[in-house]
């Protein structure tokens, strides 16, 4: 790939050059590697700053009705929004079915919105390894909004707090206890809860729903990046369009008074920090897999089981030697 070319490519807003740039970035290759970090260095100078919204709930909530509806409704407004939808990989076969377009047809469709299915693989958190990485693509592309979809299981969903602006939980009413419906350290983490499915026969459920975790939300410590009032429970209808543009204005509202505090650039730095640290953790642990490496990990493992060295001593001594 011709970086300074793909990269030119990228900022003109080239959809195909995206494309290709974010499966560059996906590879595990150590040369794809050492491309994709010269993409991604080319790319920082553009100086482009797109909304990130982080979304989540369990399966069936609705997240892709609600991103195709939300979706369409930003692109009527002449912004452009980049989706980047999480699948989660088959532990038995790491394969992903990767359906996001076809479960978003119409906004598939759309000339303002771009659609990226990945893997997840075995990254906890919801979330592919690079999706950070993505997420600076779709910046440098000039997309105003990045969507940032997780699988939604509940699994350290703090990753997908640490790359973006805004986490939104999306719930689905009647769902129960609807308090122990959802864990209390992903409400602590949520900017903005939405109750969808609020129509028909549902509505009146999606609204005790709603207050029941607005209740919740009063009870729990006021975070210094909130102003009054946040974070808040709100009902919305992905299928009857209703109640999104609702949403949008309290995104926006919370967004603009993080600006203005200072709140906004101070965790864009935390995110970078956390990025810078993330990447030196897996560089580590890919170490671990060279073959020099595997062979000593098998050896002391051998000698761990057979109980002639204690698994901390094996562990030291190992990290002694990767140290040299």
């Amino acid at each position: 790939m011709d970086i300074e070319e793909t990269s030119k490519r990228i900022i003109a807003g080239d959809r195909r050059a995206l494309a290709r740039a974010i499966t560059l970035i996906e590879s595990g290759r150590a040369d794809h590697r050492a491309q994709a970090t010269e993409l991604l260095e080319a790319v920082r100078g553009s100086g482009r700053e797109a909304i990130r919204i982080g979304l989540s709930g369990t399966p069936g909530v609705g997240k892709s009705t609600f991103i195709e509806s939300f979706g369409l409704m930003l692109t009527g407004q002449g912004l452009k929004v980049a989706v980047l939808a999480v699948d989660p990989s088959s532990a038995r076969s790491g394969g992903s079915i990767l359906g996001d377009k076809t479960r978003m047809e119409r906004l598939s469709r759309e000339p303002g919105a771009f659609i990226r299915p990945s893997p997840s693989r075995s990254h906890l958190g919801g979330v592919a390894r690079r999706t950070r990485e993505a997420v600076a693509l779709c910046e440098a592309a000039g997309f105003d909004v990045v969507l940032i979809e997780t699988v939604g299981v509940g699994q350290s969903e703090t990753v997908v707090a640490e790359m973006s602006d805004i986490f939104v939980l999306l719930l689905a009413p009647a769902g129960g206890d609807e308090l122990q419906g959802v864990k209390r350290g992903i409400m602590e983490i949520a900017d903005l809860i939405l109750v969808n499915k609020a129509d028909g026969d549902l509505k009146a459920a999606a609204q005790r729903t709603r207050s029941d975790y607005a209740g919740a939300l009063r009870l729990l410590r006021k975070r210094a990046q909130d102003p009054e009032g946040f974070p808040k429970a709100i009902c919305v209808s992905a299928l009857e369009d209703e109640g999104l543009e609702g949403a949008w204005q309290e995104m926006r509202t919370l967004i603009d008074w993080r600006r203005a505090e200072g709140h906004f650039a101070a965790r864009r730095a935390a995110q970078a920090q956390s990025w810078f640290v993330e990447e030196l953790r897996q560089g580590l642990l890919a170490r671990l897999d060279a073959p020099e490496a595997r062979a000593e990990i098998e050896r002391y493992s051998r000698d761990v089981a057979a109980g002639t060295i204690t698994p901390a001593a094996a562990a030291t001594e190992m990290l002694e030697k990767l140290g040299r």
